[in-house]
């Protein structure tokens, strides 16, 4: 099947087109209805009629923008009319919500003539926190944006032009510190004198390139003064006219730094690329097809050529989802007035910034495990990058806030945390374990110091100082990895194979002599890095540890459980995996240990849990599982769970309501809970969930995140002597760093 026709299918499935509305408060009572509608809405309409201000709260004003077009110049498609530019609007709907959060209404207005789109457009401040006008043709485009911004009081921001600025800002950022040139010194080349072109020549001026080194280049020729003087040339282009002779691309590229291609596909060649000065940077960014291809323009010559491309098969994609989704987010957060220069120059510098950092493994995968690292083929962030929404989005509001655009004040740090909450309460929950773990740092081993995953998070790790890492393992492999990843972070490395060890050995021996342990063999086992490390928490010269990459679960868990056991009067270690809904947090056990504990043990694991829970602010309400609710069903399996509820109801060291046995929908919904069973000591829907067996444990979670749209950390191991997680073998580097969390704080508790 095609392109287009797969397109039409997506786009025609019921229901037709890609977005909707949906409620944001219950309505499912007549209460509900009489407070979202008359009566109840008198209340907020007369506030905000006595300030208008108030709309932004008690209104989804503050996070809605309206994407306007005519449909003038859709991209690839041209003059189309609004009716057909529909689904691109809806599109932009679609990455406005995906990447920053945003709603959107799209408006397509069925005017040609530019005063009577300003007068539709202008009418309609009052229902949006900002506007983002697109695909409206040249030189309309200018005067409407110009004369909205004059009128309105909310961001409005045309996106071909100043988001393909942006983006391009950055690249050029990055291109230039690669290339080892100055900006003030460039000499700059454009093909293209449209919307995005001029747009882009203002931005790099405002970024420090020297406005009378930029050669603009329409279909034409060079913008020259003769043609700015003679009327050739429309008033937003004659801002880039040079006192130079007539002349084309081929002339105006020679010796040139920068090329940058905003027009169309095939117009230059090999020849032009190696008259360029040295290093070139080319930005050939017409699509579907540059204005030369990748692979022609890389190869004409023997330097290094930076190229960026519209594309995305091809490395550093100018893409204005980059951009437009995080601006407006800043911007929407402070209540800006607009989008100014400051805001704008303040997201190029933070994509380019994030184009330095270690790139996340989901990134990596998304792109089918391309070596993402800074050089010349990663000069700007991948769009499905979610970083760019932490970076970007504070960056342009400390910007509005710096530049007198903003109307109300933020506090960076909280926003940070604010922002992370929109992406999923996973990431809100372990902001909590984040700061606490900053708040003292403790020193983590990481027992399988030499693999690349382990130095990638041990580098973020210590960037963050959530810990100080303690990387185990080939002093010469280690520093062979750090340098290959173009890390920049010096950590503390402990070989086995050279180290100094005879009191490690005798601390195995004395553990393990009685368990079949020779001497010999201790001295064989502790240039393990699994057992080095375990002896090393056990011995106090660390705080905690990490293990598992490379080993099946078992294997990795054996020497902590053999070196550092579990905890006084613990008996039982259990794994267990946080789980975390749009609304919901709930924390699932025993996903990875006991194979098939009795009454005691699921007593154990449920108290465990519990501490867990609190670890990250959250006051349990602990179910043990079954298929039978409160003896409807009566045999060995069912007793075990009940028997376990009761034992742990009768601690008087239990301070968490706790019942069982019950079923999975029983515990988590709560109608199911008050209604029918009014008897159990849980009032509200639990959130520790305990399994039977480690067989429902495993399936229950994999369900849950696979299917059920969870987000999952873990696994964390509970009731050891001493902090140790044990890391699976499919954990990206991010789980990795949630883990060193964890255990941090876990130490701290110690």
């Amino acid at each position: 099947m095609s392109l287009d026709e797969d397109s039409l299918d997506y786009h025609r499935d019921d229901p037709p087109g890609k977005i909707e509305i949906r409620t944001t408060k219950s309505t499912t009572t007549q209460r509900d209805l009489s407070l979202a509608y008359s009566p109840g809405v008198a209340a907020p309409c007369r506030e905000i009629a006595d300030r208008s201000d108030d709309a932004y709260q008690y209104t989804a004003k503050g996070n809605l923008v309206g994407v306007v077009s005519n449909g003038s110049a859709v991209l690839g498609l041209g003059d189309i009319g609004a009716q057909a530019s529909k689904p691109v609007m809806e599109g932009k709907g679609v990455l406005f919500k995906r990447f920053a959060d945003i709603d959107v209404f799209d408006i397509e207005l069925e005017h040609d003539d530019a005063d009577a789109f300003v007068e539709s457009v202008a009418a309609m401040g009052a229902t949006f926190g900002g506007i983002n006008l697109e695909d409206i043709a040249a030189p309309d485009c200018f005067r409407i944006e110009e004369r909205l911004r004059e009128r309105m009081d909310i961001p409005v921001f045309h996106d071909d032009q100043h988001g393909t600025a942006i983006i391009c800002g950055a690249a050029l950022l990055n291109a230039v510190d690669i290339a080892g040139k100055e900006l003030e010194n460039l000499s700059v080349t454009f093909s293209g004198a449209g919307a995005a072109a001029l747009a882009t020549a203002r931005f790099f001026v405002s970024l420090g390139v020297e406005k009378e080194n930029i050669t603009m280049v329409d279909i034409d020729g060079v913008l020259t003064t003769d043609r700015a003087e003679s009327g050739d040339l429309d008033p937003y282009s004659r801002e880039f006219a040079r006192d130079v002779p007539d002349g084309g691309l081929e002339g105006a590229l020679e010796d040139a730094d920068v090329f940058v291609g905003l027009s169309v596909g095939g117009i230059v060649s090999e020849e032009m690329i190696r008259s360029m000065a040295a290093d070139p940077i080319v930005f050939a960014m017409a699509n579907p097809d540059p204005e030369i291809d990748y692979e022609t323009a890389k190869n004409a010559r023997d330097d290094t050529v930076i190229m960026a491309t519209g594309r995305s098969d091809y490395p550093n994609q100018v893409n204005n989802v980059l951009g437009f989704p995080f601006i407006f987010r800043g911007a929407l957060d402070v209540r800006a007035a607009e989008i100014n220069e400051a805001m704008k120059v303040a997201a190029a510098k933070a994509i380019a910034d994030l184009a330095k950092a270690d790139v996340p493994d989901a990134v990596r995968k998304a792109y089918g495990d391309q070596p993402l690292q800074f050089g010349p083929e990663y000069i700007i962030p991948k769009p499905l990058d979610p970083r760019v929404l932490f970076e970007v989005a504070p960056a342009v509001a400390r910007a509005a806030m710096d530049s007198g655009s903003a109307r109300t004040e933020i506090d960076p740090e909280e926003y940070v945390e604010r922002l992370e909450a929109r992406l999923g309460k996973s990431r809100e929950m372990m902001r909590t374990v984040f700061n606490k773990a900053k708040s003292d740092p403790k020193r983590i081993a990481l027992a399988e110091g030499a693999n690349e995953r382990i130095v990638r998070a041990a580098a973020q790790i210590a960037d963050r100082e959530i810990a100080a890492p303690v990387l185990i393992g080939d002093a010469a492999e280690i520093e062979t990895t750090i340098s290959a990843l173009g890390l920049e972070f010096d950590p503390d490395v402990v070989d086995p194979s050279t180290s100094a060890v005879e009191a490690y050995v005798d601390a195995l021996y004395e553990r393990r002599q009685r368990k079949g342990v020779t001497r010999t063999e201790a001295t064989e086992r502790i240039r393990d890095s699994n057992y080095f490390a375990s002896v090393m928490v056990d011995q106090g010269d660390a705080d905690a540890m990490l293990t598992g990459l490379t080993n099946h679960y078992p294997s990795a868990l054996r020497p902590p459980l053999q070196v550092i056991g579990t905890a006084p009067e613990t008996d039982y270690a259990a794994g267990v995996y946080m789980l975390t809904f749009k609304n919901r947090v709930v924390f699932l056990a025993d996903t990875t240990v006991n194979q098939d504990p009795d009454e005691e043990v699921l007593a154990e694991i449920t108290r465990h849990t519990a501490d867990l829970a609190r670890r990250f602010n959250v006051e349990p309400r602990a179910a043990l599982l079954s298929y039978s609710d409160f003896g409807s069903v009566d045999n060995e399996g069912t007793r075990k769970p009940r028997r376990a509820a009761r034992r742990l109801r009768d601690d008087p060291a239990v301070d968490f309501p706790v019942d069982g046995e019950m079923q999975a929908d029983t515990a988590v919904v709560e109608d199911f809970l008050t209604g029918s069973y009014e008897f159990s000591d849980l009032e509200e829907p639990a959130n520790v969930l305990v399994l039977p067996n480690l067989e429902a444990g495993n399936i229950c979670y994999k369900l849950l995140q696979r299917l059920g749209g969870a987000e999952a950390i873990g696994p964390m191991l509970v009731g050891m002597d001493r902090p140790v997680h044990v890391l699976q073998r499919d954990d990206d580097v991010s789980d990795i760093v949630n883990l060193a969390a964890v255990a941090t704080v876990d130490a701290q508790d110690e």
